[in-house]
């Protein structure tokens, strides 16, 4: 049949019409709408992992992202590019002082709080425990506002708790008396090469710049502009040791360090406060054997960055451990190896044995980080000063005065130095 011309021409509009108006209805569901947070952080870059962190390059910022409320969890600070002088004390590596802390929320805050772990109530009831943590004052370190959540994720501003003086540089320059000095904050500035996530820590490092007027002697000896003191921070948010680790009991005969508490659950006959001794984990594989393999061997890398024949005197010396390890009935439970290229020696997973530059000589030590619930060693530190090599050599020369006209120095100073050296690996190693 055929249409009349104006008919067809209405019928071609209605098919038009009818036809943009079913395009427009769709049987599929729709996408949900991104939530506030995940809108918020599209255009930031992600760093996944314990604490997910989030980088606003355009702001400056970064961002953290908390789901872990009431949780316990470990965070210290340390110092890895320093000021070079002994006799103030802020070394390459320095760590600072590890505490227990945890996250809470109160409406739109969230505030970290440090555990008071000095005073417990270790084995007492739940009422003894909690008495004692409301008598003895805990302390927020950092307090943050949310910017945007998820149902349980929320996500902070970050930026000011990094950015601030947690290794108390400028406390310590002026006990030294080296002048007041005030962080500046025009002159400082997150520093991503070494800001880093993983599955069990968060690692975020910053450059912190001092600014001061009136610097003293020892500043004025080491710094390229004693009125503007650059350093930088290292923050470390770490998972604590899974459940497993048994304290052991400090007796002050042994050479061991020791933490300890008091606890207001002791019996009455027993000493209010108790210390127990800081130590690696460390259990055979087979419990009943003379002699067994370890279920996870103690690992100890050296710093790249020092030279041979340093390197392998260090190696050498520390490497002595083996043996005493393997008279405790340990086989290979005990390694010393070169750091792997592209780790980081603030990373808290690596033990870490560093060669450290001062202007003057000072001394070496053996540092760890701890467990403060139980004494268990999770990073052990030791710090070589690198002058004292050559203290060790210029001792050798004053003893044998081996210089005569036309003949080579005496090998032997050097493989004095050297020997020493060894002896001073094995002796800062056993610290820790």
């Amino acid at each position: 049949m055929k249409l009349h011309p104006r008919l067809s021409v209405l019928f071609a509009a209605a098919l038009s019409a009818l036809t943009a108006c079913t395009a427009t209805i769709s049987t599929e569901p729709s996408a949900p709408a991104a939530s506030p947070l995940a809108a918020k952080v599209a255009p930031m870059k992600a760093l996944p992992g314990f604490f997910p962190l989030y980088w606003d390059a355009k702001a400056g910022k970064l961002w953290l992202e908390v789901a872990r409320f009431d949780e316990d969890f470990l965070y210290y600070d340390s110092l890895p590019a320093g000021l070079g002088s002994n006799d103030i004390g802020l070394d390459r590596g320095q760590l600072g002082r590890e505490r227990v802390v945890h996250f809470t929320r109160s409406g739109p805050k969230v505030l970290l709080t440090e555990s008071n772990l000095s005073f417990r109530a270790a084995g007492g009831s739940a009422d003894e425990q909690r008495a004692v943590r409301d008598s003895f004052a805990q302390s927020v370190i950092g307090g943050f506002e949310v910017g945007a959540e998820d149902g349980p994720r929320v996500l902070v501003d970050a930026t000011a708790f990094f950015l601030r003086d947690a290794h108390d540089v400028a406390g310590v320059l002026k006990r030294t008396k080296q002048g007041e000095f005030k962080l500046d904050l025009a002159r400082s500035a997150f520093f991503l090469e070494r800001t880093k996530n993983f599955p069990r820590n968060t690692e975020v490092e910053v450059t912190l710049t001092f600014a001061g007027t009136e610097p003293g002697e020892w500043v004025r000896d080491i710094a390229a502009d004693p009125t503007a003191l650059t350093v930088r921070t290292h923050h470390s948010m770490v998972q604590l040791p899974e459940p497993g680790y048994t304290p052991r009991a400090f007796d002050p005969r042994a050479g061991y360090f020791s933490t300890g508490y008091a606890n207001y659950a002791a019996p009455i006959g027993e000493p209010l406060v108790q210390q127990f001794i800081t130590r690696h984990r460390l259990a055979k594989k087979d419990p009943a054997a003379a002699k067994s393999e370890p279920v996870a061997p103690i690992v100890y890398y050296l710093d790249p960055a020092t030279p041979e024949p340093v390197r392998s005197a260090l190696l050498d010396g520390a490497r002595w451990w083996s043996q005493a390890f393997e008279a405790a009935g340990y086989v290979n439970a005990w390694r010393v190896e070169m750091l792997p290229d592209g780790a980081d020696p603030m990373d808290v997973r690596y033990n870490l044995i560093q060669w450290v530059h001062r202007y003057t000589r000072g001394w070496s030590n053996g540092a760890s980080i701890i467990d403060p619930r139980t004494g268990e060693i999770i990073k052990g530190l030791v710090t070589l000063g690198s002058l004292r090599v050559r203290q060790d050599y210029l001792i050798a020369e004053g003893l044998l005065a081996p210089y005569e006209t036309g003949k080579p120095a005496s090998p032997e100073m050097e493989k004095m130095a050297l020997a020493r050296l060894r002896q001073l690996s094995a002796h800062e190693v056993g610290h820790t």
